[in-house]
């Protein structure tokens, strides 16, 4: 008990030592920097500022909430990691969530890790750290491994090596990016798994793919029997365009009455899957900041 005592004290002397102006540590040279630099510390929340270079853009409120409420009562058992930015700010680059639920319950410090890098070091941090996480969806992570190809200019081999995984299954990951978005978002939001999507990705036409991918929803196709179905349409024992269009395209009265009008006012491509009951999804795509902005204008009039 005594030695976590110890920890703690020490975390809150560090923090007083980054609020000192006259110790200002931007580079792992300056003085002092090898008592703060890779040490536990607990940070005022309000110092830390959002990572830009976050790949992770879907949190499950309820996942969220819950790590929220075990944060209420145990505390952060896992420090954040942060890197130093200018006097006394820090910007994230690991742990969004654990600092998203600490601002829930009203924390005013949190334990951290503090490193200083460079943009191009911070964002290879929050991308490798991202893909070992177990609860990325799969088209995150494939964004993930895609940004370190475009933005730090890894090869595949050097990849693998960071991330200790496997070619094939990075090749796995980046080809459902070949997938029509609403497809992408399908899988994001749960509708099919990703060996559904592997699957898909072996359909060249875009519009194929989506009118399978509606035989899935809306039957519930199994993995094996979505694997039949693109095997099917491959060899031409099966025509997607006029058969399995047919199959699924019977969607309430209700849904089909409104699609185009989605379709026309939000100027993308909606995708609407139904039942008979009422209940059902609108999946809408978007392939940029700016189109999700224009987007949100138009439903939210902000």
């Amino acid at each position: 008990m005594a030695k976590a005592t110890k920890k703690q004290a020490l975390g809150r002397g560090l923090s007083a030592l980054l609020k000192d102006p006259e110790n200002d540590i931007q580079t792992a040279t300056d003085r002092n920097a090898d008592k703060v630099v890779g040490n536990i510390v607990e940070l005022d929340i309000d110092a830390i500022e959002m990572n830009p270079f976050q790949p992770r853009s879907n949190f499950n409120d309820e996942a969220l909430h819950e790590l929220a409420g075990s944060i209420r009562e145990l505390g952060v058992i896992q420090p954040i990691t942060v890197r130093k930015m200018d006097f006394n700010k820090f910007q994230l680059v690991s742990g969004e969530r654990r600092y998203r639920a600490s601002r829930l319950v009203g924390l005013a410090t949190i334990p951290a890790y503090i490193r200083i890098a460079n943009d191009q070091e911070s964002l290879e941090m929050a991308l490798v750290e991202n893909i070992q996480r177990q609860d990325l969806d799969p088209i995150e992570i494939a964004l993930s491994y895609q940004r370190l190809i475009d933005e730090i200019q890894l090869t595949q081999e050097k990849m693998s090596e960071r991330v200790g995984k496997k070619r094939s299954t990075i090749t796995n990951y980046m080809r459902l990016l070949k997938l029509d978005p609403i497809i992408q978002t399908g899988i994001r939001d749960g509708f099919l798994s990703m060996g559904h999507g592997r699957a898909l990705v072996n359909i060249d036409k875009k519009e194929d793919q989506i009118a399978l991918y509606e035989k899935i929803v809306g039957q519930n196709l199994s993995v094996r029997n979505t694997e039949r179905a693109v095997k099917a349409y491959r060899e031409g024992t099966e025509d997607i365009d006029k058969k399995d269009v047919k199959k699924t395209a019977s969607k309430p009265e209700f849904v089909t009455d409104t699609i185009e009008k989605f379709t026309d006012h939000l100027a993308v491509k909606v995708a609407i899957t139904a039942s008979d009951k009422g209940n059902g999804k609108i999946i809408i795509p978007f392939h940029s900041k700016e189109e999700f902005k224009r987007i949100q204008k138009l439903i939210l009039g902000e």
